[in-house]
């Protein structure tokens, strides 16, 4: 597990440095006592610009439009323990205030960890990014229940459940063709929202909802769990729109 773990992306080893604390979403070692597991940790309990959140507290602002470039496929998917994790091959990248962020792979969360007025989603997606100046973006997607997901559905069968069973998604998609056709936003300022809890991460969360079918999302949630953080107080921030 450890060796897991400090191979995947989404325990962000690589961006805190080496940490080997175990940490979960239930019992022990879950999101109320991630600060006390290690002292790497200890912005998860003592940040002020924590995620998730409930986006309520809104300004109006003129936000210019997201701009993706992914040119390359999904390439491989893992349950890595802690939620289910695909990289992506070759350069695929979104540009928000004028630089540039690459895509280090997304990951599912189910229920959403982020709310919108108050309202979780089944499920969420969250696609990873990092600019050359070591400045970190996610792009958070929502999704409802609904009609069946084909692009979603390509990952799941290849998806092998067995935790650490890295396996190469054979019928490939760009990871935005999952992306709805409208890509209006909202932005905030947060953290990572998995130990160590890194804040000074930019987030664009899509407005628009895609769907997946309620057999693709128990799917995922039986595989995944509850890996849920619940929201962090906005405390002095405010939500562009």
């Amino acid at each position: 597990m450890k060796k897991l773990m400090a191979a995947s992306l989404f325990t962000l080893s690589l961006i805190a440095g080496e940490n080997h604390a175990h940490w979960g979403y239930s019992g022990d070692t879950s999101p109320e006592h991630w600060g006390d597991l290690s002292e790497k940790f200890f912005i998860c309990k003592k940040g002020v610009n924590q995620s998730p959140v409930n986006l309520n507290r809104f300004i109006d602002a003129k936000l210019d439009p997201l701009k993706v470039q992914y040119s390359t496929n999904a390439k491989s998917v893992v349950n890595n323990g802690h939620t289910i994790e695909v990289k992506a091959d070759g350069k695929n990248s979104v540009t928000v205030d004028g630089i540039k962020f690459n895509l280090l792979q997304f990951h599912f969360h189910t229920p959403s960890e982020n709310q919108i007025k108050g309202k979780n989603f089944p499920m969420e997606a969250h696609f990873v990014h990092k600019s050359k100046e070591g400045e970190y973006l996610v792009v958070a997607l929502m999704f409802n229940e609904g009609e069946k997901n084909k692009n979603l559905q390509k990952m799941l069968d290849s998806l092998n459940p067995k935790e650490g069973n890295e396996s190469e998604i054979k019928k490939s998609f760009k990871p935005n063709e999952l992306f709805p056709k409208d890509l209006s936003y909202f932005r905030y300022s947060g953290s990572f929202t998995t130990p160590p809890c890194t804040e000074g991460v930019r987030w664009i969360v899509l407005k628009t909802p895609v769907t997946a079918s309620k057999e693709q999302i128990e799917q995922m949630h039986k595989i995944m769990g509850k890996n849920n953080r619940p929201v962090q107080p906005l405390k002095a921030r405010v939500i562009l729109k």
